[in-house]
């Protein structure tokens, strides 16, 4: 015989009314209802849940040890009624967002700050890729959405411009760099050029198109650890400006002295043209743009 979830029910509402009385009134059943769903159970079990010896029924240690597990059953199948209720009203289950990381993640952050305050049912995950990774890890996950400096359009892809991303060649202010003036190309190739590793891992992946093709590169996961780089003058890179704005202003990274020493870059909010975005997807898709909005402004 199967567990019965209801009789779970009726012995939890025994057990906080206090009587059997109390617990029928409660559920608006006759007492004889309840006492015939308790003995369900302790036949199920073959256990005795009420010590019915004394005037008042009493629960058994056992009766007490199988409640509180019920209660926790009693507890995930409500969860699970809930989940049920707000995925039939157009929640998805889970929602994945890959993210290019020269964009900055403030407003992203933001975004799903927002959203986490809205205490919305679906469970989302966020990773972040660089260059061809991006498209790569939307491809393979069948990702919900991403946000991408450069990807390969389609017909089944539906894209959106975020604002500009502006870049800036830099290096430490004890960089020998540093102190050049009206630098060419064949100064920087004479130090280390620091710049992202494409974690596509397709080996005849396109190069970052701002890499100055040098033999002196080191290839670095993140641009975390390519500021600290920078900083401890191990070379040069383009790095986003609102990641460095303030060791710009302290004077601990410096722009270098070059032609073209600033870039900037317009990302895509890229989703399925196939398939509409549930709920999840509609708000994370405003909330983004509008952090994206706010932070540029």
């Amino acid at each position: 015989m199967r567990l019965d979830i209801e009789a779970l029910r009726v012995l939890d509402v025994v057990i906080q009314e206090g009587s059997f009385a109390k617990a029928a009134a409660k559920l608006h059943k006759a007492q004889s209802a309840i006492s015939y769903q308790i003995k369900k159970l302790e036949q199920h079990f073959d256990v005795a849940i009420f010590d019915r010896s004394s005037y008042r029924a009493e629960l058994t240690p056992q009766g007490r040890a199988l409640w509180q597990e019920g209660r926790q059953l009693l507890q995930q199948a409500i969860r699970i009624e809930n989940l049920a209720n707000h995925y039939s009203k157009g929640w998805e289950p889970t929602f994945e967002l890959v993210i290019d990381g020269a964009l900055p993640l403030e407003p992203v952050m933001q975004a799903m700050k927002a959203l986490a305050e809205k205490e919305i049912p679906t469970k989302i995950q966020i990773k972040v890729e660089a260059l061809g990774g991006v498209q790569m890890r939307f491809d393979q996950d069948e990702a919900n959405m991403m946000l991408v400096v450069d990807y390969t359009p389609s017909p089944k892809l539906n894209a959106i411009s975020l604002p500009e991303v502006p870049m800036i060649l830099v290096t430490s202010k004890d960089h020998n760099l540093a102190q050049q003036k009206e630098i060419d190309l064949n100064q920087l190739l004479n130090h280390v050029e620091l710049t992202i590793h494409d974690t596509s891992e397709i080996p005849t992946s396109t190069l970052d198109s701002l890499q100055f093709g040098g033999d002196k590169v080191f290839y670095l996961h993140g641009f975390d650890s390519k500021k600290t780089c920078l900083l401890m003058g191990l070379g040069y890179g383009w790095m986003p400006l609102s990641l460095i704005e303030t060791e710009l202003a302290e004077g601990e990274l410096i722009e270098l002295d070059y032609p073209n020493s600033r870039h900037a870059f317009t990302p895509q909010l890229v989703y399925s043209a196939e398939q509409p975005l549930g709920k999840a997807g509609e708000l994370i898709l405003n909330e983004v743009l509008s952090e994206f909005e706010a932070f540029t402004h």
